[in-house]
């Protein structure tokens, strides 16, 4: 069992003729992931990389039952194909697209939240690396070959620590479950604690890492979720011990603006609520080796 996507989602991309859609399509398609088609509005009709090109998500989904989406759009007209998406039925989209304006996901929130709970899309991002069930599918931009299959689950803001970790992890024999990009922007579409509540009702998932970083709750509200309500270990990596307080660092949502933002008391908070610290992350690897063999 896998959260959020497996061999038989059936993905299309948003952006799919692009050069940078049309690469990473590639990418995916190669990996093993059953991409069924893309959307590039008046390109529809068209094959492209031996799959159709749809002018819209409504087209796709009727056609060949899109259920997952990817978007590599441009960021001026990225929230648009997000609730694109949304509207036309798909149950998980990824948007991948850095650089959307912050007014244009509030709007996309606030358009999400119009749709019963049972029937609310699920979005990752924005300014994220993906999701990614080793051995069955990607749905996103890492390089598939450091991921092996196992029993850990990874959830973090920052792509290339979350590829650090999964490297550390397979050189030491240990294989993921899932890991999936939340994205680093001050408003993405999940956060830390939605994605733990995944992987706690994931019986393949044993332990789960998570990659955090200096700004915002999402860390401290993931930690409290995992003292009330998980009966699976958790491991916490930081970033940003040394970030000064006003001055972003690298993502959009990474600024200290107000008390319990700092890495530091992130980890004290996280430290009381029973979550396992890794001090570095050059550590991530060894850390989880250490709390599977407690186990």
């Amino acid at each position: 069992m896998a959260i959020l996507i497996d061999e038989t989602t059936r993905i299309i991309v948003q952006g799919f003729t692009g050069k940078i859609g049309s690469f990473h399509a590639q990418d995916m398609i190669n990996y093993g992931s059953n991409v069924v088609g893309g959307i590039t509005p008046g390109k529809g009709g068209q094959i492209h990389l031996g799959l159709p090109v749809f002018n819209t998500v409504k087209e796709a989904v009727r056609q060949v039952g899109a259920e997952a989406s990817i978007i590599f759009v441009p960021p001026a007209f990225a929230a648009d194909s997000i609730m694109e998406a949304a509207d036309a039925g798909i149950k998980y989209c990824v948007a991948i697209t850095d650089g959307i304006p912050t007014q244009d996901m509030m709007t996309v929130k606030n358009f999400l939240r119009r749709f019963p709970v049972e029937q609310r899309m699920i979005l990752t991002g924005p300014n994220c690396a993906g999701t990614i069930s080793p051995g069955r599918a990607m749905l996103g931009i890492m390089p598939g070959h450091i991921y092996m299959q196992g029993n850990v689950g990874i959830v973090g803001r920052s792509g290339t620590l979350g590829y650090e970790a999964a490297d550390q992890m397979k050189r030491l024999g240990i294989g993921i479950s899932t890991s999936v990009g939340i994205g680093g922007d001050p408003i993405n579409g999940s956060s830390h604690r939605d994605i733990l509540e995944k992987f706690e009702a994931d019986p393949e998932t044993k332990v789960v890492v998570m990659i955090g970083e200096i700004g915002g709750p999402q860390e401290v509200e993931a930690g409290i979720f995992a003292k009330e309500h998980m009966t699976k270990p958790v491991v916490a990596y930081i970033a940003g011990l040394t970030a000064p307080e006003g001055r972003r660092m690298g993502h959009a949502g990474a600024i200290i603006s107000s008390a319990g933002e700092s890495a530091a008391e992130k980890v004290a908070l996280l430290k009381d609520l029973g979550v396992t610290i890794c001090p570095t992350p050059a550590a991530m690897g060894d850390t989880v080796a250490a709390v599977l063999a407690r186990m």
